[in-house]
């Protein structure tokens, strides 16, 4: 029970520190943002809920974890690639006209992101390390 209790303040602790920087806004004067796309995700498998969700489950996590999908991302002509790869060398079988549903819904889910890594350091002065030994 103490433990319980510990995890319990723990967790209003963290809540209340990422709150502490944001205006203090009562519940009912909040509106939602009707630009915010809601995402509902798979509590299990972490794969984005939306129509092809299903299909994408049975055929895709029959052989690998979704997170071999949930930590990628690629154009659809790459998860097209990635497909002809695990047919060619991985035994997957022909999606038939599933692919195209497939390939739409890793695209939209898990294509390339418009923001990757930070751009390189440019115009930096290095020092060099002494060893101190």
């Amino acid at each position: 029970m103490k433990r319980l209790m510990v995890l319990i303040g723990s967790i209003v602790i963290m809540f209340s520190c990422q709150q502490a920087d944001k205006p203090a806004q009562a519940v009912e004067d909040m509106e939602p943002d009707e630009n915010a796309e809601r995402i509902q995700t798979d509590s299990i498998s972490g794969l984005v809920i939306d129509e092809n969700f299903e299909l994408i489950r049975g055929q895709c996590t029959a052989c690998h974890s979704a997170m071999l999908i949930t930590q990628n991302n690629a154009s659809r002509d790459g998860w097209e690639q990635m497909i002809r790869w695990m047919q060619k060398d991985q035994g997957l079988w022909d999606l038939g006209e599933n692919e195209p549903k497939i390939l739409d819904y890793l695209s939209k889910h898990y294509g390339l992101k418009k923001k990757g890594r930070r751009a390189p350091l440019t115009d930096v002065e290095w020092y060099e390390l002494k060893d101190e030994l």
